[in-house]
């Protein structure tokens, strides 16, 4: 599971020894949304999810076999493509381990804030070497959703809230009901930015 990482942290697929990688254009890559991939290793045969309209060997009754045109059935998101190509060509030119510096750097400032933070609960081990920007926390009892809307309304800081396409991860973390706040770190944010929000997290949590 690349979602969250590719582009963000270095990734090679081959020294890892991975068969399978899927992830999404829209986060740490700056591409569209509904843009995505997955590496498939040489060898190894997925069956297709969708079949037909490949525009390949158009009168097989079957998708064609080869890669990657095994998996591609429908016409192609060309446009998605192209603006995922764009977000590809930034990182490439900022290079993805000074990203990953910059991101990894705003993320630990964030969350060394927020320990600051009575009733806050901080989630993930901040002690790991390597980990994506993303922070996941809670306060007190309110409702993860609740917390994100007033950051939002009255406070102009855009925070993901709720399951984030992980029930079992919430499960683990005992979330379920719940949910929790993601705050996630890109090129563009700064250091004042993490200052507003650790003010804006401290003025929440003291009403709460």
């Amino acid at each position: 599971d690349g979602a969250q990482s590719a582009g963000a942290l270095p990734v090679d697929v081959q020294k890892m020894g991975m068969d399978i990688f899927c992830f999404t254009g829209h986060k740490s890559l700056f591409g569209p949304q509904g843009t995505g991939g997955i590496y498939v290793r040489k060898g190894l045969t997925l069956d297709p999810l969708k079949t037909g309209g490949s525009g390949v060997q158009s009168f097989l009754t079957e998708q064609p076999p080869e890669m990657p045109v095994h998996l591609e059935a429908g016409t192609l998101n060309g446009h998605g493509i192209a603006g995922l190509s764009a977000g590809v060509s930034f990182i490439l030119e900022k290079g993805v381990h000074a990203i990953h510096e910059k991101e990894d750097r705003l993320a630990r400032s964030m969350a060394a804030e927020l320990r600051k933070i009575s009733g806050v609960r901080l989630y993930g081990d901040w002690e790991a070497p390597l980990r994506a920007p993303i922070i996941s926390f809670n306060i007190k009892d309110m409702d993860s959703a609740g917390v994100s809307d007033i950051l939002w309304e009255d406070y102009g800081i855009c925070t993901r809230a709720g399951a984030h396409c992980a029930p079992l991860l919430h499960k683990a973390l005992g979330t379920e009901e719940q949910g929790a706040v993601r705050i996630s770190f890109s090129w563009y944010n700064t250091e004042e930015e993490v200052r507003k929000i650790a003010e804006a997290v401290t003025e929440i949590a003291a009403e709460a």
